[in-house]
């Protein structure tokens, strides 16, 4: 495998930043989209709930843009790869993304058959089946058109198949025709190769073809194709960035012929459809690349201790994502059973959930998440998934 410059220098604490407030952000429009809580807070405090609401989920931009620059920064090593070794990466990735997810939902099913005899909501998925709980563990509930047993379990299936679409194009790009003699311009002294111009030439197009046709059809949703637009201009960021870094002849001329593709490509994709989901996926992307790099290292935030909670909050947000409904589903049924209707119970009711999220997602990272994604370990997370769905049925035998 051919291997290219390494990402840009610094802690990436502005990935950071940005994740975190990803996190705080879709919890927060979870509450506020699964009720009863806040069906009553509502009531009180209408715009805030609405704003939730309605505006909560572009947090998954933060999400998508994030991922794929840190995916380019991962992949820079490589200029092609062989497709045995992208099935490896990809297993890789599915062990990380899919083992905590398992132990997530083995709580999730096992509160939401606990609260279902005096729970009656909408937010409450039916009883799991086998056919459906396997889905789930080969993350295709979505795409086989089948209800999901936590709420936003499609973003993980998206991320697997965004790093995979990635991959995909490395491996491409291995039986790509190449000159045998490539021009010193084309190569540059920077240390620029073509191995490079060749990927992220590919990645344009499909950021394109996403933002421009499959991000348009809403049936697509369920596939990673709808996202690579977001997740592609993450990649380019990270790109972008890195000849930013050189800050040298060439590499400055294509530092800023990036930039105007990048405003050309999303005025385009604005002229089509305007789209907030692509807006904001575009500011991300633009904050990546034009900050200085002392907000990467964190050098220009204020006291440490601010500094050591966004970084810890960055790093167990994905445990927090994945834990939070089935908390939700827990409080919100608990506060409906004894406060129904008294504001303070439910504004205190969300706070809690969020709380409560934070904490049980900490102990999620740490038990689960940190502990190295191993072969063995899917195979007792998926048992401990497999049981709570056998316990599931014992507590609802007329399934």
């Amino acid at each position: 495998m051919s291997h290219t410059a390494q990402r840009p220098s610094g802690r990436s604490f502005l990935i950071d930043a940005i994740k975190a407030a990803g996190c705080l952000l879709i919890v927060l429009h979870h509450l506020a989209f699964y009720g009863p809580m806040s069906d009553v807070v509502a009531a009180a405090w209408p715009g805030v709930v609405h704003w939730l609401y309605d505006h909560g989920r572009l947090a998954v931009q933060f999400f998508l843009v994030c991922a794929g620059f840190l995916t380019a920064g991962s992949l820079a090593r490589y200029a092609t790869l062989d497709l045995s070794e992208a099935l490896k990466l990809t297993w890789q990735r599915y062990l990380r993304l899919v083992i905590p997810l398992l132990a997530a939902l083995s709580f999730t099913v096992l509160v939401s058959e606990w609260v279902r005899p005096g729970f009656e909501h909408a937010s409450l998925s039916a009883p799991p089946d086998w056919g459906q709980a396997l889905a789930h563990v080969a993350l295709l509930q979505h795409v086989l058109d089948l209800e999901a047993l936590s709420a936003g379990i499609w973003y993980v299936a998206i991320d697997l198949q965004l790093y995979a679409m990635a991959l995909g194009c490395l491996v491409l790009l291995k039986a790509w025709p190449r000159a045998q003699t490539v021009p010193a311009s084309v190569q540059g002294a920077d240390g620029a190769h073509w191995g490079d111009a060749r990927r992220w030439a590919l990645w344009w197009v499909l950021v394109c073809a996403s933002l421009w046709w499959w991000n348009l059809d809403a049936d697509l949703d369920d596939l990673g194709v709808y996202f690579w637009g977001s997740y592609g201009v993450g990649l380019l960021a990270w790109e972008a960035r890195r000849q930013a870094a050189w800050a040298r002849g060439g590499a400055q001329a294509r530092f800023w012929m990036m930039g105007v593709m990048l405003v050309l490509v999303g005025s385009v994709a604005w002229w089509l459809e305007p789209r907030s989901r692509i807006a904001v996926a575009w500011g991300v992307a633009a904050l990546l690349v034009a900050v200085p790099e002392l907000w990467f290292g964190g050098e220009a935030i204020g006291p440490s201790r601010w500094k050591a909670a966004v970084q810890w909050l960055s790093g167990v947000s994905y445990s927090v994502f994945l834990i939070h409904f089935g908390v939700s589903l827990a409080v919100n049924a608990a506060v409906t059973a004894y406060w129904p209707d008294a504001l303070w119970a439910n504004a205190l009711g969300m706070l809690l959930a969020l709380l409560l999220s934070l904490l049980l997602g900490s102990w999620l990272h740490g038990l689960v998440e940190r502990q190295p994604p191993t072969v063995w370990r899917w195979w007792f997370w998926v048992g401990a998934f497999k049981a709570s769905v056998a316990l599931a049925l014992l507590m609802n035998p007329m399934v």
